[in-house]
């Protein structure tokens, strides 16, 4: 097998990897850095959890550390963008962890917190920018920031940009840009739209792959449970009652839902934090931090804040809601059976989510194993009977509605403009049932909530509750090479 050595990287990178104990890449970084270090425009088809962070952070280091330049003046050599704050944070650490041995500047803009010390920190320049696009047309806005002498772009989460609305704003960042760069361009997914903006932005690009979309994760057991939507949140305290459930992060479709489920779950003795685009980024910091360090068991989250959570030793993802895109259940379920360990996914399915059921089934290929509930007999009990689904429900129609006061509806109309203004949720009844928030964190880092487009691996359906043990591989996720 390839190891870090072969690929010809600088020393001090190589230090920093032998500290972390990693040694052979991983697929996509074994096909990626050979092709970034030659200088070559890459598109890298590969989800997070494959360790796509280290296939161009390193070689992005090597090219910064073996020609060495004066930092530009309120610019930077490499500007990476990223769709979230967390995942632009976690990038910035990534850089900053492998370049330890190196006299190497990494910053990380994002909206939400004072522009005043990002731009203090960009006047004399810097090697490494990571940023959201929203905050980064507002430091270029306020003449704080120039794009001209950039050297390599990074383009991470392609798909998951365009899901969030920034594709307007990627291009008026793209035509600052000098025409002789380097770039680099991730994507989870390569829809038609994703295609068109690559062949926008790319010279000639070498192309890598890994992991086929629409496949769930090998070491993840995967259940789910038929439950009335009024007894989801009872059906929750009931599992969380199992001391296997180490430590669980749990989807709501809707930020108003995370912070129902968090609050009840905290009346009912199960201390949780909730994280979505309406916290502050101190709150969504210390929330993230608590849960990684185990100070705290549960984690609620949307689906775009949990974008760049990359926690060791989760050991279940429960789908409180199932989502309305089945992509997002991929990208949900793989947040357990990281570095090597196996997980459990279950998920709750309400009588009007059946039809989601049926998609996500669909996009991966797999029935999902039905798991009694717990609850007991007629405690929240439907039927299971699949061939007893109704049909998808109509566009505007979302799971929960129809005035329901359980966990899977919601009271309004999404915030879809937060993070252009902080719009407040207003109008609409709860006939409607929870609209699919639209934004993430922009350029005032309101940030909102939208289902990404992951990808994953095959499922398994044995041991619902036993992780069946982890075990600490050669390699790492994103960030940290060889997951």
């Amino acid at each position: 097998m390839t190891d870090f050595t072969s690929l010809g990287l600088a020393e001090p990178l190589l230090r920093a990897l032998a500290a972390q104990d990693y040694v052979n890449p991983t697929p996509i970084q074994q096909q990626a850095i050979p092709h970034v270090m030659a200088g070559r425009d890459l598109i890298g088809i590969a989800q997070t959890g494959t360790g796509k962070t280290a296939a161009f952070a390193l070689p992005i280091l090597h090219r910064l550390a073996t020609d060495r330049r004066d930092t530009p003046k309120r610019s930077c050599r490499t500007l990476v963008l990223s769709p979230t704050r967390e995942l632009a944070s976690q990038i910035a650490e990534s850089f900053r962890v492998y370049g330890k041995f190196l006299k190497l500047s990494t910053r990380v803009v994002f909206g939400g917190v004072s522009m005043n010390n990002q731009i203090r920190d960009l006047v004399g320049g810097v090697d490494v920018l990571v940023a959201t696009p929203g905050r980064l047309l507002d430091l270029i806005r306020n003449r704080a920031f120039r794009l001209d002498d950039i050297e390599v772009f990074v383009l991470d989460e392609a798909d998951q940009m365009l899901d969030m609305g920034f594709i307007h704003d990627i291009k008026r960042l793209v035509k600052l840009l000098p025409e002789v760069r380097q770039t680099l361009f991730f994507s989870a997914t390569m829809a038609k739209e994703i295609g068109n903006l690559a062949d926008t932005l790319l010279d000639d690009p070498a192309k890598v792959a890994v992991t086929p979309v629409a496949t769930t994760a090998e070491r993840i057991a995967q259940h789910v449970i038929f439950v009335e939507g009024q007894r989801k949140q009872a059906l929750l305290h009931k599992l969380l009652e199992n001391p296997a459930i180490e430590r669980a992060l749990v989807f709501s479709r809707t930020k108003h839902g995370a912070n129902k489920i968090a609050g009840r779950l905290a009346d009912a003795g199960h201390p949780a934090a909730a994280i979505h685009g309406n916290k502050s980024q101190a709150q969504r910091e210390k929330a993230l931090a608590d849960f990684k360090a185990g100070r705290s068991r549960l984690l609620i989250a949307t689906d775009i804040a949990a974008r760049g959570i990359d926690v060791d030793g989760v050991t279940h993802v429960i789908n409180f809601d199932l989502p309305n895109v089945p992509e997002s259940y991929v990208h949900r379920i793989g947040r357990t059976a990281r570095a090597g360990a196996e997980g459990i996914a279950i998920s709750f399915c309400a009588g009007d989510e059946r039809a989601y059921l049926r998609d996500i089934e669909r996009t991966t290929r797999t029935p999902v194993p039905v798991m009694p509930n717990p609850l007991g007999e007629g405690e929240g009990i439907v039927t299971s009977d699949r061939d007893d689904r109704p049909a998808r429900p109509q566009q505007h129609r979302r799971p929960g509605g129809g005035g329901g006061r359980g966990f899977g509806s919601r009271d309004g109309q999404g915030q879809r403009r937060d993070d252009r203004g902080g719009r407040p949720e207003q109008g609409r009844s709860e006939q409607r049932g929870p609209r699919q928030d639209t934004r993430g964190e922009s350029r005032n880092g309101g940030g909102g909530e939208r289902n990404a487009r992951p990808s994953g691996g095959a499922p398994r359906s044995d041991r619902p509750f036993s992780n069946g043990g982890a075990r600490r591989p050669d390699q790492r996720r994103d960030g940290r090479p060889g997951r």
